[in-house]
C-alpha cells in the first residue's frame, strides 16, 4: 500500500500511461492511396486523405512518380505547420521504399521512420501507432530529453553557476528554496532502496515539490544517465547561485 503520492510519481504514471508523449506525423500510403495524421490527445487526427489516379495500367509508372511527389508536397506542408519530432511512412508491401526512392527533401528524410501497416486506412494509423517503430521513437525522444537536462547541469557546473551535485550539496540546495529541477538516477533511487537510505531522497523530492520545482527521473542505460552517476547520481539545477 502506498500511504502517498507525490505530484512526480503521478507524473511518472501518467508518461507511461499515454502512447504518444511527442507530435508525430504519419503517412499511410500505397501506389494509389495515402492517409496523413498527427499523433495527438488522447490519439491521433487525421489531417487529410489523397488519391492518385490509376485507371490506365500502362501509365501505373508516370501515375506514381506524380503521386508520390503530391505526398512529399504535403508532407513538407504539415512538417511547416507542426513541427513533428519524427515522420512516419507506412505502407503494406514495398510501397513505403518506392517512396523513399523518389524522395530528395534532406529535411523531411532526417525525421522519417519506416513503418509496415496491412491497410491504407485509419486502422492501419491505428495500426502504426502500436508498431515498435513508433515506440521506439518515442523512447528516443524522451531520451533526448533526458540528456539535455545532464548537459545542462554539465554546463552550469563548468562555469560554477546554478548547479550543484552531491546528496549534501543538494540538501543544502533544497533547504534554501533553491533548487529549479532535481535530477537523479534510477540506479541512484534503487541504491538507496537497497541500502534502506531512500527515505532521506524522498523527503528531497517532496521538499523540491512543495517549493514548486521539477523532480525529473534519468535512465541510467543511457549516456546522460551515467554522466550523471558519475556524479552520485544526483544533482540539482539552481535557480539562484548558492553562497557558502
Amino acid at each position: 500500500i502506498k500511504e502517498e503520492w507525490l505530484k512526480f510519481h503521478k507524473d511518472r504514471l501518467s508518461q507511461a500511461t499515454k502512447q504518444e508523449r511527442s507530435k508525430i506525423l504519419i503517412c499511410v500510403l500505397d501506389r494509389e492511396d495515402a492517409i496523413f495524421a498527427i499523433t495527438k490527445k488522447p490519439r491521433y487526427e487525421v489531417l487529410s486523405t489523397l488519391k492518385g489516379d490509376v485507371q490506365k495500367k500502362e501509365e501505373r509508372a508516370i501515375t506514381k512518380g506524380q503521386f508520390y511527389k503530391q505526398v512529399t508536397e504535403i508532407l513538407i506542408s504539415y512538417n511547416k505547420r507542426f513541427g513533428p519530432s519524427n515522420i512516419i511512412i507506412a505502407s503494406p508491401a514495398f510501397f513505403k521504399e518506392d517512396f523513399m526512392k523518389q524522395l530528395k527533401d534532406d529535411t523531411l528524410n532526417k525525421k522519417i521512420v519506416l513503418a509496415t501497416c496491412s491497410s491504407i486506412s485509419e486502422n492501419g494509423i491505428k495500426e502504426v501507432l502500436k508498431r515498435t517503430e513508433v515506440q521506439h521513437v518515442l523512447k528516443q525522444d524522451q531520451i533526448a530529453k533526458e540528456i539535455r537536462f545532464v548537459e545542462q547541469l554539465l554546463k552550469q557546473i563548468s562555469k560554477n553557476n546554478l548547479a550543484t551535485y552531491g546528496l549534501r550539496e543538494v540538501k543544502k540546495a533544497v533547504e534554501a528554496g533553491a533548487v529549479e529541477k532535481l535530477l537523479i538516477t534510477d540506479k541512484r533511487i534503487l541504491k538507496a532502496r537497497q541500502e534502506n537510505n531512500y527515505k532521506k531522497i524522498e523527503d528531497l523530492m517532496r521538499f523540491v515539490e512543495q517549493v514548486k520545482g521539477e523532480i525529473h527521473i534519468i535512465s541510467s542505460d543511457h549516456e546522460g544517465g551515467q554522466k550523471l552517476d558519475g556524479l552520485t547520481g544526483i544533482a540539482a539545477l539552481l535557480k539562484y547561485k548558492l553562497e557558502y
